[in-house]
């Protein structure tokens, strides 16, 4: 099966590399890998300590941050590597200071990992949620290097609980331990005989707790808010807009918006601008003398969505009719209610909190207007469905802590 497993690497990288002649973001995804190698040969010296932390995308290295953080601080003298699977996530952190080198992860093939391990000599491995690479974690193994995985989730229709999933088992049971998400997860595990786990919860809920401690004033929202009510939706698709534009356009002049689309061109900011009927700025337009007078704040910004979520009295967050949802724990750890899509199964914190009555599902534009208008008209509505949230929040933070104490005796 391994054999199959490296064909299928090595015929979907060389396809890749055709795409990518057409297709600018899988371009990235491409050259991004032509140098890892000898970046990494260049860059770490025989006598770094090295940490490696292995993130998909943006949202699992958010989901890493608290991890990363504590390792710095409790453990000064080892260098954190990050590597990014998605050009998305590596593009936007490969930067950031929480890493000492930060880089693409190659394709899973045999002489990859090979190639990799060599050179960045990591003393630990640590791979975040879903990131489950077999060719990477046999290597590891061979080497004796403790690996585990954190913020885990598992499902029973997942490869690993088919009778054919043999392969992939195989690569689970390599990790030193898992630290897992929930209990149902900790008995699928249990039930392919894996039992080096620990249900500690996620680590994203410990990364949005920090947020209160910080200080999120932004000076151009108290002025355009003032002493109305704001309504914030975050990450949005075309989808989600459809929806709330059509209540925006319709609704009483009595609540400010701001839209925080997830993809932020020029050209689809304009379109959104020109549906808008009510009068609107976009972020990189506007004056603070006169933002007050508008109605409507359109971002078109990256990094400033989660202090933004302090402002807002309602939260929607987009991508519960498009591609996925977005991350809801963090407009969710402000106490206030959050609005979301239809589809939100598999997001264990979504599905939790729309079953406490927190987080509130719509399908339609009809729903979502029904639903403002309770929330608006209903000071107690509101208040409530925040108050889930914050407690949500409160009660399942502590995942990262678990983690350091177990990397204590590794390091």
């Amino acid at each position: 099966m391994q054999f199959v497993y490296n064909v299928v690497a090595l015929i979907s990288w060389f396809f890749l590399k055709s795409v990518a002649l057409f297709n600018s973001k899988i371009r990235l995804f491409v050259q991004g890998r032509k140098n890892v190698i000898p970046d990494l040969k260049n860059t770490i010296s025989a006598s770094d300590q090295i940490i490696w932390v292995h993130v998909a995308s943006l949202g699992e290295f958010e989901q890493g941050l608290p991890i990363m953080e504590k390792l710095r601080a409790e453990f000064p003298t080892y260098k954190i590597l990050v590597s990014f699977f998605s050009p998305s996530g590596y593009e936007i952190k490969k930067n950031t200071p929480v890493a000492d080198f930060t880089t693409y992860l190659p394709i899973d093939t045999a002489k990859n990992a090979s190639l990799f391990l060599e050179f960045a000599r990591p003393q630990l491995a640590i791979f975040i949620k879903y990131e489950i690479w077999p060719n990477y974690l046999k290597e590891l193994g061979k080497r004796q290097i403790p690996t585990i995985l954190v913020s885990a989730i598992f499902k029973k229709n997942q490869i690993y609980f088919r009778g054919y999933g043999g392969f992939m088992r195989n690569a689970l049971k390599t990790f030193s331990h898992i630290f897992l998400q929930d209990k149902s997860s900790a008995r699928l595990l249990e039930s392919i005989g894996i039992k080096n786990t620990t249900i500690g919860g996620d680590t994203r809920i410990d990364r949005v707790s920090e947020i209160l401690e910080r200080d999120n004033r932004l000076s151009f929202m108290e002025q355009f808010k003032k002493d109305r009510l704001c309504f914030v939706a975050g990450s949005t698709w075309p989808e989600d807009e459809a929806v709330l534009i059509d209540y925006i356009n319709n609704a009483p002049k009595n609540l400010k918006y701001v839209l925080a689309p997830h993809k932020i061109e020029n050209g689809k900011i304009l379109g959104l601008t020109g549906a808008i009927s009510k009068k609107t700025v976009r972020y990189s337009k506007l004056d603070e003398n006169t933002i007050a007078d508008y109605e409507v704040l359109i971002i078109d910004h990256i990094g400033l969505l989660t202090k933004i979520y302090s402002y807002a009295d309602i939260a929607y967050v987009g991508g519960g009719f498009a591609t996925g949802l977005h991350n809801t724990l963090e407009p969710a750890v402000f106490g206030i209610p959050v609005i979301i899509g239809p589809n939100y199964r598999g997001f264990k914190e979504a599905e939790d909190l729309v079953a406490q009555k927190g987080i509130l599902p719509i399908n339609d534009s009809f729903q979502f207007s029904e639903l403002m208008k309770k929330l608006l008209d209903n000071d107690g509505l509101r208040a409530k469905a925040g108050a889930i949230n914050a407690s949500y929040i409160a009660k399942n933070k502590g995942a990262s802590i678990q983690i350091i104490e177990f990397i204590r005796k590794l390091l």
